[in-house]
């Protein structure tokens, strides 16, 4: 009874992700069902496994293809599909083409460092032939996912090894991966997402767990801790967040994951090249970079002691430049953009301020990053 009454309500809420053998996990091709944790949207995953619409392998004639690799902001469940920054980055960029027809294919997927995605590249965005690679990095956890000391997740890590870069695979044989790629598991899947009332089981648990988070957070900082020297605890919807990424690294965990991460970047600047196609990389914004409120993020700096909250922008930058790498960095101007209108372009519903992009947030960062491509032309 109580399965019917949730199918003709239209009530979905399936599991998006299974394990991958290449990269730990990946989401479920064809799968769709409405997604809820952060905002609201109705997802598709296309039969390549991206929340894109279909593509064919072969390129038409005359269209430029480009192809952008990133992780949950490109994947952008938190809003519509149509309402993602690629929609309004197209729309820019179709302005100064002179009438050239542009086909962006997106291949996102949350969770993913620049190890993962090196590996899609490889795996299903070069065989499209794409004219132009874009790798939209998150600062505030791309470079800590590329160490398994901070990560700790079972996926594929690289490390340097006698001075090269070396493909570590081992998470293969961990237990949570086996696990998580057996039968049994797989099992527990389809049974999810073929029964609604085991769906809507599985949210109510996890709205549970994020309305405490919320509230632990939220008594965590009315404790009126604001000594310098710790970093202060991250938002709920930025749990994970490391606010070490915003120091130059002085311990060396930190330094082998810098080093990793531009040894990755030099790695598929050199890939892409090889597939006769551009590689550009862009840093987006992280919510305490781009607070409407300046001296909000002059607090966090302060507490943090470093003068801004730009240090991973600025590296990754000199990086590319120094490779000939076309780099963007949209953070400063976003932020001058929230400075000046005094909105929020992170966070939905209860966490405004932080987390991902809201629908403003897509709007001004995909139509800045059209304007910036332009300019690269």
């Amino acid at each position: 009874m109580a399965e019917a009454v949730l199918r003709i309500a239209g009530y979905s809420s399936p599991e998006f992700y299974t394990a991958h053998e290449t990269r730990g996990y990946s989401l479920i091709p064809n799968m769709h069902g409405q997604y809820r944790k952060e905002g609201r949207s109705f997802v598709e995953i296309n039969s390549a496994g991206f929340r894109d619409v279909e593509h064919t392998i072969a390129k038409a004639p005359g269209v430029t293809r480009i192809a952008i690799i990133g992780d949950s902001y490109v994947e952008a469940l938190q809003v519509e599909r149509d309402e993602s920054f690629v929609q309004f980055m197209q729309a820019e960029i179709e302005k100064c083409g002179f009438g050239q027809q542009f086909e962006v294919l997106r291949f996102g997927v949350s969770g993913y460092g620049t190890a993962q995605q090196l590996l899609m590249l490889r795996e299903d965005v070069l065989k499209y032939s794409p004219d132009a690679v874009i790798l939209l990095m998150t600062t505030n956890n791309d470079i800590s996912d590329n160490a398994r000391v901070f990560k700790k997740v079972p996926i594929p890590y690289f490390e340097y090894r006698e001075g090269m870069l070396v493909l570590d695979e081992s998470f293969r044989t961990e237990r949570a991966f086996l696990v998580r790629n057996s039968n049994l598991s797989r099992l527990g899947i389809w049974l999810k997402n073929s029964l609604r009332v085991v769906q809507a089981i599985g949210e109510a648990q996890t709205s549970i767990k994020y309305k405490y988070r919320q509230w632990k957070d939220s008594t965590t900082s009315s404790a009126g801790n604001t000594s310098v020297g710790p970093a202060p605890s991250p938002p709920v919807a930025e749990v994970g967040v490391d606010y070490q990424v915003y120091r130059e690294p002085t311990d060396a965990n930190w330094q082998n994951a810098w080093r990793v991460t531009e040894g990755i970047l030099d790695l598929m600047n050199n890939e892409v090249r090889s597939a006769n196609a551009k590689f550009v990389v862009v840093t987006g914004s992280n919510g305490g970079q781009v607070l409407p409120n300046v001296q909000e993020r002059d607090r966090l700096a302060s507490m943090l002691g470093i003068n801004d909250l730009l240090y991973p922008d600025r590296r990754i930058a000199e990086f590319c430049r120094s490779k000939e790498i076309p780099v963007i960095a949209l953070a400063t101007a976003l932020g001058d953009y929230t400075r000046r209108v005094q909105a929020d372009i992170h966070g939905i519903e209860g966490n405004i301020g932080y987390g991902h992009w809201n629908k403003l947030g897509h709007q001004v960062a995909g139509t800045e990053l059209g304007r910036r491509m332009c300019e690269l032309r």
